[in-house]
């Protein structure tokens, strides 16, 4: 699911933004200091660095010349890729992802204590690590130039971008290239990106077109950006580069190739997601006649989805709801050779699985000895088939956790944006109203430069879709709260 990423300027003005963001951490019980682990699980986390556990003849594949794609600042690296035309036709994809198993040993204290926290969660001034840094932005991460143990994934494609082979297999892996979405657009825009980056756009495209095809979809919300502008704060969207979404697809290609991969051998965990009820649809389609957003009434939402263009902060607002479609999710565990009930992933139209993000998120690390195991035709180790069963509702705990860092962030950043303006008119355009609650509903905030959604509520009825004044009644960053009213 997309989340929101958002960002605050490291100065002394931002110190009250800072303090609110530990209240959260606080309430959450995860540590203040996002370097804080248990003295044994750094301890551990060391000696896995300097030593990680290797097979006894590793597949050497430092000569692919891999690279990263990611924002300019991360450093917590789980892919890597190397694209590449096949002779007769199509293409093939090589996807390297950190190998955590080689460093975390099963039922060991860096183990248990990735149990714990189930995710990275992104705070908008700190991020708290799954694993200790000396890990996950070190001897694990796929940085350039330095020989890191992953999982080497061949996904062969046809000349439409469809799979026809993929494997998976231990190996050590050298990137070459760090790069990020900015500079990989200019280069491909500009006709100076080399062969192998230049058909990211190319398979990216195919792959997006065998989305439409299946019936799937990816949203591209904006990100909400905070910067500080001559003493104030100012809250805009960040518009995805067609970049992001290529990169994205060939990271659900590798999901759905290991998805299949553990269906086929009857082992697995996947990524699920039961189809919208018609309730949610008919709350978006209300959603969409609030901004004014074309919504022809036989035209899937995939396909409305798919002609908006996320600069327009309506179209920005409406992409953000379609998140509301995505609730439901979860990971489906299944053993011994039984096909689950549930094996699809209705945004993706297909099976999928989590399995290329393992050095921020735990089922992956799983999900990548699952395939492996597939792939060579064998039964999956204990320890996987042991951690199974209770992994969903690890997932889910962690999932809630990170859903909550999400909206109570949103709400700090646009609560110290309007602190100032307590008492002063909006114009806004009701979004949303609460069935049950007519008096209360979600407002936009319509010009002046805010991307800002928040409650409203007040009065015997809203006008859902019309365009009215409101009072801004709350804005207070330490209870992380905005509040309108009807004017």
């Amino acid at each position: 699911m997309p989340r929101r990423q958002l960002h605050v300027p490291g100065t002394a003005e931002a110190a009250p933004l800072r303090a609110a963001f530990r209240e959260v951490r606080a309430g959450l019980g995860v540590p203040l200091d996002p370097a804080e682990f248990p003295a044994d699980v750094l301890a551990e986390a060391e000696r896995a660095a300097r030593a990680p556990a290797l097979p006894p003849d590793p597949y050497d594949a430092t000569d692919l010349p891999l690279f990263t794609i990611d924002p300019a600042a991360s450093t917590d690296l789980d892919q890597a890729m190397h694209l590449a035309r096949r002779d007769g036709g199509g293409f093939r994809v090589h996807y390297a992802i950190a190998d955590v198993a080689a460093f975390v040993a099963p039922g060991g204290a860096l183990d248990a204590e990735a149990h714990r926290r189930v995710t990275t969660l992104y705070f908008p001034d700190e991020k708290v690590p799954l694993h200790p840094r000396v890990l996950s932005e070190g001897a694990a991460s796929l940085l350039p130039d330095q020989t890191c143990p992953a999982l080497l994934w061949r996904i062969d494609l046809d000349a439409d971008g469809a799979t026809v082979a993929a494997d998976v297999r231990r190996a050590l892996v050298r990137s070459r290239a760090k790069l990020d979405y900015a500079h990989v657009q200019r280069r491909i825009d500009s006709g100076t990106a080399e062969e192998a980056l230049a058909l990211l756009r190319d398979i990216g495209r195919l792959r997006e077109e065998q989305e439409r095809a299946r019936g799937g979809i990816s949203l591209d919300v904006p990100e909400q950006e905070i910067d500080l502008v001559d003493g104030a704060y100012r809250l805009a969207y960040r518009t995805p580069l067609p970049a992001d979404g290529w990169n994205a697809q060939i990271s659900l290609l590798t999901g759905m190739a290991a998805a299949e991969l553990m269906l086929a051998a009857g082992n697995g965990v996947l990524r699920t997601l039961p189809a919208a009820p018609d309730g949610a649809v008919a709350r978006l389609r209300r959603t969409a006649l609030a901004l004014r957003v074309d919504w022809p009434h036989h035209t899937p939402y995939a396909d409305v989805v798919r002609g908006l263009d996320p600069a327009d902060p309506a179209h920005a607002a409406f992409l953000q709801e379609c998140t509301t479609l995505l609730r439901g999710a979860g990971y489906t565990v299944f053993t011994g050779g039984r096909r689950p009930e549930r094996a699809t992933h209705a945004a993706v139209a297909a099976p999928y699985t989590h399995c290329t993000a393992p050095l921020r998120r735990l089922v992956d690390r799983y999900a990548g000895e699952l395939c492996l195991a597939a792939v060579r035709g064998a039964e999956p180790p204990e320890w996987v088939r042991a951690a199974l069963p209770e992994l969903p509702q690890e997932m889910a705990e962690g999932t809630r956790r990170q859903n909550t860092v999400e909206r109570e962030s949103v709400d700090i950043v646009e609560a110290a944006l309007l602190k100032d303006r307590v008492g002063e008119l909006f114009d806004a355009h009701v979004v949303d109203v609460k069935e049950n609650e007519p008096g209360v509903g979600t407002v936009q905030l319509d010009g002046g430069g805010l991307a800002v959604v928040a409650r409203v509520e007040g009065g015997a009825g809203l006008p859902l879709g019309e365009r009215i004044r409101v009072r801004l009644t709350q804005a207070d960053p330490g209870s992380a709260k905005v509040l309108f009213q009807p004017a």
